[in-house]
């Protein structure tokens, strides 16, 4: 499995993935789920792909060989819009799994793709989409500026609570980041090392691209900043009114006593 995760805000867009590909306990590469089309001054898409290694590289040959659309034939790197490219995106997705979807279905494989797209082009806005195994797409919107793919599970929380359109791109990174901590503590399919990619609206070409190690300091205080915050918020919240803490014995009365509930009063004792 992966996890990836892309942030749609007013100044750009953040990206995360992690690089674990396994097939089984005993088998775990490191393939990177980063892919790059750019043109200096004029665009810059970035994809993100979870799901079967081998189909999601087949469809990036594809995007890279161009497929025709609309009876035009286009690359990342030709179509108008990113529209356009989601289109374009879905169409090599499809064709894919015309290609090899009867084989891995005869095998008991499934189609297990989804890609997630997000840049600018010239003429345009900033706009991040989450492409799925059969082609069509949703887009992030102001009241869900995220998308995520693979164990998204454990990252969504930190997410939904603190994440708006409006945050800017480093508290974008700090929370995509954190999301990533949550996710690598919980799921051994999701493993470091991690790939980011930030982008600045307008500025046609992308602001930061960079492997994140075990060994990063920043990534490092992070994770451990965030986990003495979590202790810290635990400790300060109020205990729970309705919970009465439990009264001790009285000394030389018994717990069976106790939890009779009786009042038997004296009892006489009889002589034999």
């Amino acid at each position: 499995m992966t996890y990836c995760v892309g942030l749609w805000l007013e100044q750009g867009l953040v990206m995360l993935a992690d690089t674990r590909t396994n097939a089984g306990v005993d088998n775990i590469s490191t393939f990177s789920k980063v892919y790059t089309a750019t043109v200096p001054g004029e665009r810059v898409l970035c994809l993100l792909s979870a799901g079967n290694l081998a189909i999601t590289q087949a469809v990036w040959n594809r995007l890279g060989e161009g497929l025709t659309l609309e009876g035009e034939h286009h690359t990342l790197l030709t179509v108008p819009s990113m529209f356009r490219a989601a289109q374009l995106v879905g169409a090599a997705i499809r064709q894919v799994y015309q290609i090899d979807g009867p084989t891995l279905k005869d095998q008991g494989v499934g189609f297990d793709v989804s890609i997630m797209l997000g840049g600018q082009i010239a003429g345009g806005p900033v706009r991040l989409y989450l492409v799925y195994a059969a082609g069509n797409f949703i887009e992030a919107t102001p009241d869900t500026p995220f998308l995520q793919i693979g164990e998204h599970k454990y990252g969504k929380p930190i997410l939904d609570r603190a994440l708006t359109h409006q945050t800017s791109l480093e508290g974008g990174v700090k929370l995509t980041l954190v999301s990533m901590d949550s996710t690598l503590r919980s799921n051994l399919t999701v493993g470091l090392p991690l790939d980011l990619v930030v982008y600045d609206t307008d500025s046609f070409q992308i602001r930061l691209q960079q492997r994140i190690t075990e060994e990063d300091p920043y990534f490092r205080s992070l994770r451990e900043a965030w986990s003495v915050a979590l202790r810290d918020a635990y400790r300060q919240m109020p205990e729970p009114a309705w919970l009465q803490p439990a009264i001790p014995p009285v000394q030389g009365t018994s717990t069976a006593e106790l939890g009779s509930g009786l009042n038997l009063g004296p009892i006489d004792i009889l002589p034999d």
